[in-house]
């Protein structure tokens, strides 16, 4: 009776704590009215609110300082969310690129395994963690040219770029556009070529009726403060394939053989019984390693607050493609100027930014105009690294390109992209749109 008391008064204990949690929220929360110029217009930022904070709070009380059953649950509604088999979280999207990329040089997969010097099709146009693990593994990067306004590789472009010596194609969907993901999975199939899907940009986007993230043997999310959900720091691998979920997780968990859980052991019903590597017959199989693997885990704090971000992801989706299709009605009469934003047809994107590249006979640059933008609190992006191999960390690094990178010189000259995220209001994009056009008439337009 004395356990079943103390039990109620844990829970009475831990309900006040939540009560006096809600309470300070509602206490410091706050709207600020925006005043144009003066009020700053970021691009993107963490949008959270009382139930992540619960959750943080609840997971601390915990005290499990590790991955734990908020993670499990996590993945397990990621999964359903996407309709995809298995959800592996990890402590960052760049560490799910290299875990995605780094599987599949595993001896498991036999004469499928990515060797060093196998071609990897990519494009130079993106964020560097989306390459950095094809260059890390000693596999070369094949650089494809983007189509400006998707900036995306064209199938045809990444058909003609595929040689001998390809064995696996990695693309980002983006800023949440995606690439003809379905024609591509099919394409490398049929050539038994790997499809790695960077889905760190675009959760919640959408091809032919399905997710993004679910089309390629592995795809990548990030959950870092500017994507579509946010644990703050956090990432996870998404497939179908039990094979290599198995793998992932060794290299996320230091490469160990042993799949058991977080304080579980014995799983397998044989840890003493293992004969494998040189090591002695009953050697502890929490203890072997079958590759050379890394610590990349996440935490139950972070899935803490991904279980609340995922249950409002629809509800965000909603708001960044209103906010980009405010930009996009405010700004189309400028086509002269800018080449706007497009969309494949089959494509229902979670737009993580609004992309513009200025025409190259226009009268004013680049820095002109986002230098008048900053003047105003107006904050923007490049894309990403824009061209990589003009980067001073990729001087020196093995890669072929097919044909040219034409479109991919324009992107890193004249494109910049304009934030979309949830927490910006219609007065704050209708300051933008209006910066814009003033702008663009003071200089003739």
């Amino acid at each position: 009776m004395l356990g079943v008391v103390a039990g109620l008064d844990f829970m009475t204990n831990r309900d006040n704590i939540f009560s006096e949690v809600e309470k300070y929220y509602k206490s410091t929360k706050s709207q600020s009215e925006f005043i144009p110029g003066v009020s700053p217009v970021p691009v993107s930022g963490r949008v959270v609110g009382l139930e992540e904070i619960l959750n943080l709070v609840d997971a601390s009380l915990d005290c499990w300082l590790t991955t734990g059953h908020f993670a499990e649950q996590f993945e397990t509604d990621l999964a359903s969310f996407l309709g995809i088999r298995h959800a592996c979280l990890c402590n960052s999207g760049s560490s799910a690129n290299l875990l995605a990329i780094s599987a599949l040089t595993s001896e498991k997969l036999g004469k499928r395994k990515l060797v060093p010097g196998d071609e990897v099709i990519t494009t130079a146009a993106g964020f560097p963690t989306t390459i950095n693990p094809i260059i890390q593994n000693r596999l070369v990067p094949v650089f494809v040219d983007v189509e400006l306004g998707h900036y995306n590789a064209s199938i045809e472009k990444i058909e003609r770029a595929i040689s001998p010596k390809t064995r696996a194609i990695v693309l980002a969907h983006s800023l949440g556009n995606p690439f003809e993901v379905k024609e591509l999975a099919h394409l490398a199939k049929e050539k038994g070529i790997w499809l790695v899907e960077d889905n760190c940009d675009a959760l919640g986007s959408i091809y032919d009726g399905c997710y993004t993230g679910t089309f390629g043997d592995l795809a990548t999310l990030s959950f870092y403060p500017a994507h579509q959900i946010t644990t703050g720091e956090g990432g996870c691998v998404l497939t179908n394939s039990s094979r290599l979920k198995m793998i992932v997780e060794s290299f996320r968990d230091w490469g160990r053989d042993c799949y058991c859980k977080p304080g579980d052991e014995n799983t397998c019903n044989n840890r003493f019984n293992w004969k494998l590597g040189g090591l002695p017959k009953g050697y502890d199989h929490k203890y072997i390693y079958s590759h050379i693997g890394y610590n990349l885990k996440t935490t139950d704090f972070q899935a803490a607050v991904g279980l609340s971000q995922l249950k409002k992801l629809p509800g965000f989706k909603l708001t960044r493609n209103d906010n980009w299709m405010r930009l996009f009605q405010g700004l189309k009469n400028l086509s002269e100027i800018f080449i706007l934003p497009t969309a494949h047809p089959k494509a229902e994107p979670c737009w993580f930014g609004f992309p513009l590249t200025i025409k190259p006979a226009v009268r004013f640059s680049r820095s002109q105009l986002i230098s008048h933008l900053q003047s105003k609190k107006i904050d923007t992006r490049m894309l990403f690294a824009s061209n990589l191999l003009m980067q001073p960390a990729y001087q020196s690094i093995s890669y072929r390109v097919q044909g040219d990178l034409k479109n991919t010189d324009i992107v890193a000259g004249n494109t910049f992209w304009l934030g979309v995220y949830p927490n910006l209001s219609s007065e704050m994009l209708d300051f933008v749109i209006e910066e814009i056009t003033e702008f663009a008439a003071s200089h003739g337009y």
